[in-house]
């Protein structure tokens, strides 16, 4: 077999033992429609398009993996297969600032000591985890747009391969305290726009609740602008608040700067802790690849329309995608910019 038509697989089909708590199962199970025949008949049906798909040369195949798509889905899997597709074409694509997801490098490492971004070690009511963000320590001179993406990603990575945290989402904490108008400059609205709508339709992560404080008026249109590229589902779910007294969430939950008890140093550090042991599986990701010849170039820049699916994928009108048709069903409606 020619090294062009050769596939590697970077982790192996495992036979599934779910680790999810029963707790954990039934909101699987009521709210992403997910029992034991359900899951075995789309892991089976998702490597079996993998297999077959020849825009794929690299892919991991572990269940782990496989399943934040479909839990993020709500197990369609035509649905799972597009934003896997997706996620590995921008992956490659946009390589400089969504690959080598390494928390020890230099700048990562001095960005997550700031705490621009980490995550509580405590779980609220729900199971869920806080991801706490402090923008305003993100020097807009010093760093670049490019760094903010990298190390926000190294954050959801490390909290996707929990499959506890694929079924019961995250909550997000943000303190726009510090935020001004040169911290805009870091994208271009087109950057934005692509940013965004690609973030929220192919990161596999549940987004239940958003709570933003001490967002400073200068800004705000900014933010208008960015509320309008969200879903009406996300937008739902945000709140702001103008006082952090008033933030409607556990206070335990959060740094002991922010009301709560433990200090955001020993969070910090406990956060680095988990990081560290999710390290070389983020840097196997880097491996994963598709064909960028066989993709438009709107598609490589992530042009929503470009990769929906039926119109740039495996899922199209190809040999690949009339045999998987016939396996996953007719894709649904989606949503396009």
């Amino acid at each position: 077999m020619s090294r062009r038509t050769t596939k590697r697989y970077l982790t192996e089909a495992d036979v599934y033992n779910c680790p999810l708590t029963p707790d954990t199962q039934k909101v699987a199970e009521d709210e992403l429609r997910e029992t034991e025949n359900s899951r075995s008949q789309a892991l089976s049906a998702l490597r079996s398009w993998m297999e077959q798909n020849p825009k794929f040369m690299a892919v991991r195949m572990d269940a782990n993996f496989l399943l934040r798509f479909l839990r993020a889905k709500k197990f369609s899997v035509p649905m799972a297969q597009e934003a896997i597709e997706r996620y590995i074409l921008l992956r490659q694509s946009w390589g400089i600032a969504f690959n080598q997801l390494d928390y020890k490098l230099p700048v990562m490492l001095e960005l997550i000591e700031l705490g621009y971004i980490f995550v509580s070690p405590f779980k609220d009511k729900l199971g869920r985890r806080v991801v706490i963000y402090r923008p305003g320590v993100f020097d807009p001179y010093k760093y670049t747009n490019q760094d903010m993406c990298r190390v926000m990603g190294i954050c959801y990575e490390t909290l996707l391969e929990d499959e506890e945290n694929q079924v019961r989402g995250v909550v997000h904490y943000a303190d726009g305290s510090g935020v001004s108008f040169p911290h805009l400059t870091l994208f271009t609205p087109k950057e934005a726009v692509r940013i965004v709508k690609n973030g929220e339709r192919t990161l596999p992560m549940r987004h239940k609740e958003i709570y933003g404080i001490n967002v400073h008026p200068t800004i705000k249109f900014a933010l208008d602008f960015g509320m309008g590229l969200i879903s009406d589902k996300i937008k739902k779910r945000v709140r702001l608040y103008s006082a952090m007294e008033e933030v409607e969430i556990d206070k335990n939950l959060l740094p002991k700067e922010y009301g709560g008890t433990m200090p955001m140093r020993q969070m910090i550090d406990l956060w680095k802790e988990e990081l560290a042991n999710k390290r070389d599986t983020l840097l196997l990701n880097d491996k994963m690849a598709v064909r960028l010849e066989m993709y438009s170039e709107a598609a490589r820049e992530g042009a929503i329309s470009a990769l929906k699916a039926g119109a740039n994928t495996c899922a199209g009108a190809d040999a690949v995608g009339d045999a998987m048709r016939g396996l996953t069903g007719n894709f649904r409606k989606l949503e396009v910019d």
